[in-house]
């Protein structure tokens, strides 16, 4: 049977009725396609752009749901934006959702890579002014997106309190540990200081978006994961003549075992493919392609595709692009896919949905001190980037203007004044 013809009944609002129609997957990839073309700056700031659109101006998902999927995506390795992106979309549509939402996210950028892979060549993107400018207005993002979930998430002195703790840690303690330690921390502490309240019970209750699959799929999928994880670098070694296998491989378990997004998977894959062999680039055509990847919207991961189209030439390389970009991504589609029934399951239990209330104060936190580093540290350097960004936050906070209107205006105010 064809997901389209899945019917997918939840209970909405004490009994209202609602189902997935195959139409809504269209919707799903144009609303992804958007932010696919106008979200620069990240993980981080694409949770941003992505709260923008889909709470803010869709209301397909409210507040406290979405901070449950950002904080599930936290603890979950691979690209956190894309994730959250295919969790909505299952939300929205199903699985085809998923695919759909995916899809419309990593198209952009995606293909981009890939020409650039085949023609530009080495192009250096570093002094560019328009890109100084996407790169001020993702901090505007970042800090709009920490403004109103903090108002939302933590609003009183124990959740506010959590939050600067989880900042501070974040801040002190980069890496894996100091994201996932203060989630655990602070939804630990919510269980002991924490009492339910009227919007507790009522996130409780929050049924508006169902799953049209139950825990059996997932443990399927978390079996495949795992299978893959080992065969592939099995299938690597007895076939070393084929780039489509070792960059699937290489992609693969940069997907699977990778926490914080594209700047850290980078890194994991220069190791894997920066070398003089058959199968791998150079580290100045590396470099140029790291380059390229800071100046496109869309998920840092769709640099796998660039190193695919780098490997091999013309269809070959395209084809070889699609393997890498399928393999880095699949990880993370079959992890969401696998935690999803069971993270669902924790939010109708009282001591869990307490949890969640610290675990996303906790989140709130992490979002503010990636705010202050990488995004604010790397970014703003003089005055006029500084005036750029505050510009850009009055738009976005105030003016409640589009992110796309403000990040082409900031584009044009880098490539005029940077």
């Amino acid at each position: 049977m064809e997901i389209e013809d899945i019917e997918v009944w939840m209970e909405r609002n004490g009994g209202e009725e609602m189902r997935i129609k195959p139409e809504s997957k269209v919707e799903v990839f144009l609303t992804a396609l958007k932010l696919g073309l106008t979200s620069f700056g990240g993980p981080v700031a694409h949770i941003g752009y992505f709260r923008d659109e889909y709470v803010n101006r869709r209301k397909w998902i409210s507040e406290s749901s979405f901070a449950d999927l950002v904080a599930l995506c936290q603890f979950l390795p691979g690209p956190a934006s894309s994730q959250l992106g295919m969790a909505i979309g299952i939300r929205r549509a199903g699985l085809g959702g998923a695919l759909a939402a995916w899809l419309g996210f990593t198209l952009p950028s995606a293909l981009v890579m890939i020409l650039f892979a085949l023609w530009v060549g080495a192009a250096d993107l570093s002094s560019a002014g328009w890109l100084q400018g996407l790169k001020l207005v993702a901090v505007a993002v970042v800090a709009q997106a920490v403004w109103s979930m903090a108002v939302t998430l933590a609003p009183d002195r124990i959740r506010a309190t959590m939050a600067l703790f989880a900042a501070g840690w974040a801040s002190l303690m980069p890496g894996p540990a100091g994201q996932l330690l203060p989630l655990l921390l602070c939804g630990a502490a919510a269980v002991l200081w924490l009492k339910p309240t009227a919007a507790a019970a009522r996130a409780a209750d929050d049924r508006e978006h169902g799953l049209p699959f139950g825990r059996r799929l997932a443990a399927a999928a978390l079996a495949v994961f795992a299978i893959l994880l080992i065969v592939l670098p099995i299938a690597a070694k007895l076939m070393p003549s084929s780039p489509a296998v070792s960059i699937m491989d290489s992609s693969y378990r940069a997907g699977s075992l990778v926490f914080g997004g594209g700047h850290v998977v980078l890194p994991m894959l220069e190791k894997e493919v920066v070398h003089g062999g058959e199968h791998g680039i150079s580290a100045d055509r590396f470099m140029a392609g790291y380059g390229a990847a800071q100046a496109v919207p869309g998920p840092l991961f769709t640099f796998a595709a660039y190193i695919g189209a780098s490997i091999g030439e013309g269809w070959h390389g395209i084809m070889l692009a699609a393997a890498a970009l399928l393999a880095i991504f699949l990880p993370s589609f079959l992890l969401l896919v696998g935690a999803l029934p069971f993270w669902q399951g924790l939010q109708h239990n009282q001591k869990a949905r307490l949890a969640l209330m610290g675990v996303n104060a906790a989140v709130v936190g992490i979002l503010l001190a990636a705010l202050y580093n990488p995004v604010w540290t790397s970014t703003v350097h003089t005055a006029h980037d500084f005036t750029i960004v505050l510009v850009a936050f009055l738009m976005l906070q105030i003016w409640k203007c589009q992110p796309w209107q403000v990040v082409l205006i900031a584009a044009a105010a880098g490539f005029i004044i940077l």
